[in-house]
């Protein structure tokens, strides 16, 4: 391993000149006193002594600080050991400082990190379990009923089944959307590109939904008749999953007699932005931050009495940039909100 020294010659000069100043000075004056004084023999013996001087200085310092340097980069990892073999050990106290500086500020900041995902599996453990214990818990309950006698009564033994079957599908839906966010969040997306009409889908959507949103009786619309194509290139599927799911929320935190309303607009040359916008009752400030991380919800025991997984935005938020585009969001409390997501346009 090589090794390199360059402030330590600094001091080993001024070192040696000391020592050979005050050598040389002590034998001028002794050779005074006792001897015949001599410049050449003077001379001789300075050069001698400094020489001598520099050498053990410069050696002892190197050894000295090399030793404890090495010890400092063993005891705090400094270095990886394939970079400490190939990268030589620095004495140069600046550099020194600056590294260990660095190697602190890297390892807060890895801490911080791991604290904060730490916090977040903990919420996020916690947030499962309570979405699957509800279904699972009425699933449980329903069937322990049956068992304990009310399956003699068939309207009854039909009710709880029924029932049954509902905290059934809840759990599927969440596991199903479990699983694709896992894939999400993996990079599995396995997106199908083609070019389609956004206005057909959006369309599609409108007729998935209208019995959904007759319930409070919100009105699915157009901000405009769109009387030609709108063609963007993505995948079709997902594309009409975001907005399945942004419509969703749309009607689940919609106000009764409401609408939910989408525009298509030209953003730059070859972009377009889908707008789905609501008059429902809006999102606080200090949530909009935390909308897409999974199982977050803005308001948890209403969210929770109208279903759904609390993964729809989570999912939302990977399609969009599994497209390399980009998810916006802009809301007022008690006003609405309003979700907006670019794709690429077609000619």
């Amino acid at each position: 391993m090589s090794i390199i020294f360059k402030k330590s010659y600094r001091f080993a000069i001024i070192s040696a000149s000391y020592i050979t100043l005050f050598s040389t000075s002590l034998i001028a004056i002794l050779l005074c006193f006792f001897f015949t004084f001599s410049w050449q023999f003077c001379s001789l013996f300075a050069i001698s002594i400094y020489t001598f001087a520099f050498f053990v200085l410069q050696y002892r310092v190197e050894h000295f600080i090399y030793r404890r340097v090495k010890k400092i980069y063993d005891d705090v990892s400094l270095l990886d050991s394939t970079t400490l073999r190939s990268q030589p050990i620095t004495t140069d106290m600046a550099t020194l400082t600056r590294e260990v500086k660095k190697f602190a500020t890297d390892k807060k900041l890895e801490i911080e990190t791991l604290k904060v995902r730490e916090e977040y599996r903990r919420e996020f453990m916690g947030n499962v379990s309570h979405e699957l214990k509800t279904p699972l818990f009425t699933v449980q309950g329903y069937l322990s009923t049956l068992l304990d006698g009310a399956m003699k009564d068939k309207d009854l033994r039909k009710k709880y089944l029924e029932r049954a079957e509902k905290g059934v599908e809840r759990l599927i839906y969440i596991v199903e959307d479990l699983d694709m966010i896992s894939k999400l969040e993996m990079g599995d997306l396995n997106l199908d590109f083609t070019t389609f009409n956004i206005i057909e889908v959006i369309q599609n959507v409108f007729d998935l939904l209208e019995m959904q949103a007759d319930k409070k009786n919100i009105i699915l619309m157009f901000d405009r008749k769109y009387n030609k194509q709108i063609n963007v290139f993505g995948d079709k599927d997902k594309i009409q999953q975001v907005i399945t799911n942004l419509i969703v929320n749309s009607i689940k935190y919609g106000k009764e007699n409401g609408t939910t309303e989408v525009s298509v607009e030209d953003l730059v040359k070859n972009k377009i932005i889908v707008r789905v916008r609501d008059n429902g009752e809006g999102i606080e400030s200090n949530n909009i931050p935390r909308l897409f991380e999974r199982f977050f919800r803005v308001d948890k025991s209403g969210a929770r009495s109208e279903g759904g997984s609390g993964l729809g935005l989570s999912i939302v938020k990977h399609i969009i940039e599994g497209h390399d585009e980009k998810i916006y969001v802009e809301s007022e409390f008690h006003k609405g909100s309003e979700f907006s997501f670019t794709l690429e346009k077609q000619k």
